[in-house]
Protein backbone atom coordinates (compact mmCIF):
# COMPACT_ATOMS: atom_id res chain seq x y z
CA UNK A 1 0.00 0.00 0.00
CA UNK A 2 1.45 3.39 -1.00
CA UNK A 3 2.46 6.07 1.48
CA UNK A 4 -0.01 8.47 -0.12
CA UNK A 5 -2.79 5.98 0.52
CA UNK A 6 -1.56 5.37 4.07
CA UNK A 7 -1.60 9.10 4.86
CA UNK A 8 -5.13 9.46 3.55
CA UNK A 9 -6.24 6.36 5.44
CA UNK A 10 -4.66 7.60 8.67
CA UNK A 11 -6.49 10.90 8.42
CA UNK A 12 -9.83 9.12 8.55
CA UNK A 13 -8.97 6.34 10.99
CA UNK A 14 -10.37 7.95 14.11
CA UNK A 15 -13.67 8.70 12.44
CA UNK A 16 -14.06 4.96 11.85
CA UNK A 17 -12.52 3.71 15.09
CA UNK A 18 -14.50 5.84 17.52
CA UNK A 19 -17.75 4.25 18.72
CA UNK A 20 -20.55 5.35 16.47
CA UNK A 21 -23.79 6.66 17.88
CA UNK A 22 -26.69 4.28 18.19
CA UNK A 23 -29.80 5.46 16.41
CA UNK A 24 -30.11 7.92 13.59
CA UNK A 25 -28.69 11.13 15.03
CA UNK A 26 -25.15 11.01 13.69
CA UNK A 27 -26.17 9.04 10.62
CA UNK A 28 -28.39 11.96 9.66
CA UNK A 29 -25.61 14.49 10.10
CA UNK A 30 -24.97 16.47 6.92
CA UNK A 31 -21.53 16.28 5.29
CA UNK A 32 -18.72 18.23 6.90
CA UNK A 33 -19.04 21.90 5.95
CA UNK A 34 -16.75 23.61 3.52
CA UNK A 35 -14.87 26.45 5.22
CA UNK A 36 -16.32 29.83 4.21
CA UNK A 37 -14.64 31.90 1.53
CA UNK A 38 -12.61 34.70 3.17
CA UNK A 39 -14.31 38.09 3.00
CA UNK A 40 -11.25 39.52 1.24
CA UNK A 41 -11.52 37.06 -1.66
CA UNK A 42 -12.42 38.78 -4.95
CA UNK A 43 -14.55 35.73 -5.81
CA UNK A 44 -16.73 36.09 -2.68
CA UNK A 45 -20.45 36.14 -3.48
CA UNK A 46 -22.29 39.25 -2.26
CA UNK A 47 -24.39 38.59 0.83
CA UNK A 48 -28.10 38.10 0.22
CA UNK A 49 -30.61 39.56 2.66
CA UNK A 50 -32.52 36.54 4.03
CA UNK A 51 -35.52 38.78 4.79
CA UNK A 52 -35.89 39.90 1.16
CA UNK A 53 -39.30 38.83 -0.15
CA UNK A 54 -39.29 36.88 -3.42
CA UNK A 55 -42.97 35.86 -3.55
CA UNK A 56 -46.25 36.07 -1.61
CA UNK A 57 -48.97 33.48 -1.22
CA UNK A 58 -52.31 34.89 -0.02
CA UNK A 59 -50.36 37.58 1.82
CA UNK A 60 -47.73 35.23 3.33
CA UNK A 61 -44.16 36.13 2.41
CA UNK A 62 -41.63 33.75 0.90
CA UNK A 63 -38.12 35.10 1.46
CA UNK A 64 -34.55 34.55 0.32
CA UNK A 65 -33.99 32.81 3.65
CA UNK A 66 -36.81 30.38 2.86
CA UNK A 67 -35.22 29.65 -0.51
CA UNK A 68 -31.85 29.00 1.13
CA UNK A 69 -33.38 26.51 3.55
CA UNK A 70 -35.23 24.71 0.75
CA UNK A 71 -32.01 24.53 -1.28
CA UNK A 72 -30.36 22.58 1.57
CA UNK A 73 -33.12 19.96 1.66
CA UNK A 74 -31.62 16.63 0.49
CA UNK A 75 -34.90 15.80 -1.24
CA UNK A 76 -34.69 18.95 -3.35
CA UNK A 77 -31.16 18.60 -4.70
CA UNK A 78 -30.88 19.33 -8.44
CA UNK A 79 -27.18 19.03 -9.26
CA UNK A 80 -27.54 19.30 -13.05
CA UNK A 81 -30.08 22.12 -13.12
CA UNK A 82 -28.87 25.69 -13.90
CA UNK A 83 -29.04 28.08 -10.95
CA UNK A 84 -31.77 30.30 -12.39
CA UNK A 85 -33.99 27.34 -13.25
CA UNK A 86 -33.32 25.81 -9.83
CA UNK A 87 -34.37 29.06 -8.17
CA UNK A 88 -37.62 29.08 -10.14
CA UNK A 89 -38.34 25.46 -9.23
CA UNK A 90 -37.64 26.06 -5.53
CA UNK A 91 -39.84 29.16 -5.51
CA UNK A 92 -42.65 27.17 -7.11
CA UNK A 93 -42.18 24.41 -4.56
CA UNK A 94 -42.39 26.87 -1.65
CA UNK A 95 -45.55 28.40 -3.11
CA UNK A 96 -47.13 24.95 -3.29
CA UNK A 97 -45.83 24.18 0.20
CA UNK A 98 -47.48 27.26 1.69
CA UNK A 99 -50.75 26.54 -0.10
CA UNK A 100 -50.72 22.87 0.88
CA UNK A 101 -49.79 23.53 4.50
CA UNK A 102 -52.59 26.08 4.90
CA UNK A 103 -55.07 23.68 3.36
CA UNK A 104 -53.86 20.92 5.68
CA UNK A 105 -54.37 23.17 8.72
CA UNK A 106 -57.91 23.92 7.58
CA UNK A 107 -58.51 20.18 7.22
CA UNK A 108 -57.25 19.66 10.81
CA UNK A 109 -54.40 17.44 9.57
CA UNK A 110 -52.08 19.00 12.14
CA UNK A 111 -54.05 17.87 15.17
CA UNK A 112 -53.43 14.75 17.20
CA UNK A 113 -50.60 13.16 19.18
CA UNK A 114 -48.97 11.43 16.21
CA UNK A 115 -48.52 14.70 14.34
CA UNK A 116 -47.18 16.38 17.46
CA UNK A 117 -44.59 13.61 17.81
CA UNK A 118 -43.46 14.17 14.22
CA UNK A 119 -43.12 17.90 14.85
CA UNK A 120 -41.11 17.23 18.01
CA UNK A 121 -38.87 14.74 16.22
CA UNK A 122 -38.14 17.09 13.34
CA UNK A 123 -37.49 19.98 15.72
CA UNK A 124 -35.01 17.88 17.70
CA UNK A 125 -33.31 16.68 14.53
CA UNK A 126 -33.02 20.20 13.12
CA UNK A 127 -31.58 21.47 16.40
CA UNK A 128 -29.03 18.65 16.57
CA UNK A 129 -28.00 19.06 12.93
CA UNK A 130 -27.47 22.78 13.45
CA UNK A 131 -25.49 22.16 16.65
CA UNK A 132 -23.26 19.56 14.99
CA UNK A 133 -22.73 21.86 12.02
CA UNK A 134 -21.75 24.67 14.39
CA UNK A 135 -19.19 22.49 16.19
CA UNK A 136 -17.76 21.27 12.89
CA UNK A 137 -17.22 24.84 11.70
CA UNK A 138 -15.40 25.68 14.94
CA UNK A 139 -13.10 22.67 14.51
CA UNK A 140 -12.22 23.16 10.85
CA UNK A 141 -9.67 25.96 11.02
CA UNK A 142 -6.61 26.46 8.80
CA UNK A 143 -4.34 26.03 11.84
CA UNK A 144 -5.99 22.78 12.97
CA UNK A 145 -5.98 21.38 9.43
CA UNK A 146 -2.30 22.13 8.91
CA UNK A 147 -1.35 20.69 12.30
CA UNK A 148 -3.24 17.45 11.69
CA UNK A 149 -1.70 17.08 8.23
CA UNK A 150 1.84 17.53 9.55
CA UNK A 151 1.30 15.12 12.46
CA UNK A 152 -0.17 12.49 10.14
CA UNK A 153 2.62 12.74 7.59
CA UNK A 154 5.23 12.34 10.35
CA UNK A 155 3.48 9.24 11.72
CA UNK A 156 3.33 7.36 8.40
CA UNK A 157 6.58 5.52 7.57
CA UNK A 158 8.24 6.29 4.26
CA UNK A 159 7.76 3.69 1.54
CA UNK A 160 10.28 2.87 -1.14
CA UNK A 161 9.40 3.01 -4.80
CA UNK A 162 11.37 2.38 -7.96
CA UNK A 163 11.27 3.63 -11.52
CA UNK A 164 11.90 0.77 -13.91
CA UNK A 165 11.72 -0.25 -17.54
CA UNK A 166 10.83 -3.71 -18.77
CA UNK A 167 10.69 -5.76 -21.92
CA UNK A 168 7.90 -8.33 -22.09
CA UNK A 169 8.04 -11.39 -24.37
CA UNK A 170 6.15 -14.67 -24.59
CA UNK A 171 8.82 -17.29 -23.85
CA UNK A 172 11.97 -17.79 -21.82
CA UNK A 173 14.30 -18.31 -24.78
CA UNK A 174 13.42 -14.92 -26.25
CA UNK A 175 13.82 -13.31 -22.82
CA UNK A 176 17.31 -14.84 -22.42
CA UNK A 177 18.39 -13.52 -25.82
CA UNK A 178 17.10 -10.05 -24.96
CA UNK A 179 18.87 -10.12 -21.58
CA UNK A 180 22.15 -10.88 -23.34
CA UNK A 181 21.64 -7.98 -25.74
CA UNK A 182 20.83 -5.32 -23.15
CA UNK A 183 23.43 -6.55 -20.63
CA UNK A 184 25.91 -6.45 -23.47
CA UNK A 185 25.39 -2.74 -23.95
CA UNK A 186 22.47 -2.30 -26.34
CA UNK A 187 20.14 0.57 -25.45
CA UNK A 188 17.38 -0.88 -23.27
CA UNK A 189 14.72 1.63 -24.35
CA UNK A 190 15.49 1.02 -28.04
CA UNK A 191 15.25 -2.78 -27.66
CA UNK A 192 12.00 -2.43 -25.70
CA UNK A 193 10.51 -0.34 -28.51
CA UNK A 194 11.47 -3.02 -31.01
CA UNK A 195 10.43 -6.27 -29.32
CA UNK A 196 8.35 -5.72 -26.14
CA UNK A 197 4.83 -7.14 -26.17
CA UNK A 198 3.58 -4.64 -23.58
CA UNK A 199 1.56 -2.03 -25.55
CA UNK A 200 1.27 0.23 -22.53
CA UNK A 201 5.00 0.86 -22.13
CA UNK A 202 6.53 -0.17 -25.46
CA UNK A 203 6.27 3.28 -27.02
CA UNK A 204 8.00 4.77 -23.95
CA UNK A 205 10.97 2.45 -24.16
CA UNK A 206 9.45 0.08 -21.59
CA UNK A 207 9.26 2.86 -18.96
CA UNK A 208 6.77 2.02 -16.18
CA UNK A 209 7.38 5.17 -14.15
CA UNK A 210 7.63 5.06 -10.37
CA UNK A 211 5.73 2.33 -8.52
CA UNK A 212 5.57 0.80 -5.06
CA UNK A 213 6.02 -2.91 -4.47
CA UNK A 214 2.31 -3.60 -4.05
CA UNK A 215 1.50 -2.14 -7.46
CA UNK A 216 3.10 -4.97 -9.43
CA UNK A 217 2.59 -8.73 -9.53
CA UNK A 218 4.77 -10.50 -6.96
CA UNK A 219 7.52 -12.09 -9.16
CA UNK A 220 8.04 -8.84 -11.04
CA UNK A 221 8.01 -6.69 -7.87
CA UNK A 222 10.43 -8.98 -6.02
CA UNK A 223 12.93 -8.87 -8.85
CA UNK A 224 12.64 -5.12 -9.44
CA UNK A 225 13.13 -4.13 -5.81
CA UNK A 226 16.24 -6.31 -5.47
CA UNK A 227 17.98 -4.44 -8.28
CA UNK A 228 20.01 -1.27 -7.83
CA UNK A 229 19.74 1.66 -10.26
CA UNK A 230 21.35 0.74 -13.56
CA UNK A 231 21.13 -3.03 -13.00
CA UNK A 232 19.30 -5.38 -15.37
CA UNK A 233 17.55 -8.57 -14.24
CA UNK A 234 17.72 -12.08 -15.59
CA UNK A 235 14.45 -13.20 -17.20
CA UNK A 236 11.52 -13.11 -14.74
CA UNK A 237 8.32 -15.08 -15.30
CA UNK A 238 4.90 -13.70 -14.37
CA UNK A 239 1.32 -14.43 -15.39
CA UNK A 240 1.81 -12.07 -18.34
CA UNK A 241 4.91 -13.69 -19.80
CA UNK A 242 8.66 -13.21 -19.41
CA UNK A 243 10.19 -9.90 -18.36
CA UNK A 244 13.65 -8.38 -18.50
CA UNK A 245 13.75 -5.48 -16.04
CA UNK A 246 16.03 -2.46 -15.69
CA UNK A 247 15.80 -0.24 -12.60
CA UNK A 248 16.42 3.44 -13.36
CA UNK A 249 15.89 5.06 -9.94
CA UNK A 250 14.98 4.31 -6.32
CA UNK A 251 13.55 6.75 -3.82
CA UNK A 252 11.23 7.12 -0.83
CA UNK A 253 7.73 7.85 -2.07
CA UNK A 254 6.86 11.51 -1.48
CA UNK A 255 4.00 12.18 0.92
CA UNK A 256 0.90 13.77 -0.60
CA UNK A 257 0.84 17.54 -0.28
CA UNK A 258 -1.42 19.41 2.10
CA UNK A 259 -3.54 20.61 -0.81
CA UNK A 260 -4.02 17.03 -2.03
CA UNK A 261 -5.36 15.89 1.36
CA UNK A 262 -7.03 19.13 2.49
CA UNK A 263 -10.59 17.87 1.93
CA UNK A 264 -9.91 14.67 3.90
CA UNK A 265 -8.21 16.58 6.71
CA UNK A 266 -11.20 18.90 7.05
CA UNK A 267 -13.68 16.01 6.90
CA UNK A 268 -11.76 14.24 9.67
CA UNK A 269 -11.70 17.34 11.89
CA UNK A 270 -15.43 17.92 11.40
CA UNK A 271 -16.42 14.30 12.11
CA UNK A 272 -14.16 14.07 15.15
CA UNK A 273 -15.62 17.27 16.60
CA UNK A 274 -19.16 15.99 16.06
CA UNK A 275 -18.44 12.56 17.56
CA UNK A 276 -16.63 14.08 20.53
CA UNK A 277 -19.66 16.28 21.17
CA UNK A 278 -22.13 13.39 21.10
CA UNK A 279 -19.96 11.07 23.19
CA UNK A 280 -19.49 13.87 25.73
CA UNK A 281 -23.24 14.41 25.97
CA UNK A 282 -23.81 10.69 26.48
CA UNK A 283 -21.12 10.46 29.13
CA UNK A 284 -22.79 13.14 31.25
CA UNK A 285 -26.37 11.94 30.75
CA UNK A 286 -28.54 9.45 32.60
CA UNK A 287 -29.87 7.15 29.89
CA UNK A 288 -32.39 4.41 30.68
CA UNK A 289 -33.78 1.84 28.29
CA UNK A 290 -36.88 -0.21 28.95
CA UNK A 291 -37.97 -3.62 27.70
CA UNK A 292 -41.46 -4.38 26.38
CA UNK A 293 -42.68 -4.88 29.95
CA UNK A 294 -41.43 -1.53 31.14
CA UNK A 295 -38.47 -2.93 33.10
CA UNK A 296 -35.06 -1.32 32.98
CA UNK A 297 -32.66 -3.02 30.60
CA UNK A 298 -29.06 -3.52 31.75
CA UNK A 299 -27.06 -0.72 30.24
CA UNK A 300 -23.95 -1.39 28.22
CA UNK A 301 -21.03 1.00 28.16
CA UNK A 302 -21.60 3.39 25.30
Amino acid sequence: MSRSHNVRKSLLTLGVALPLMAGAALAQTPPAPTPPVPATSPAAVPAVDPAKVVARVNGTDITEGDLAIAAEDPALQMPNVPDEQKRELLTGYLIDLKLGAKAAETAKVGSGAEFARKIAYNRDKTLLDAYLDQEAKKAVTPEAARKLYEETVKSVPAEQEVRARHILVENEDDAKKIAVRVKGGEDFAKVAGEVSKDPGSKTDGGDLGFFTKDRMVEPFAEAAFKLEPGQISDPVKSQFGWHVIKVEEKRNKPAPTFEETKDQVETYLARKAQQDLIMGLRKNAKVERLDDKGNLVEQKQQ
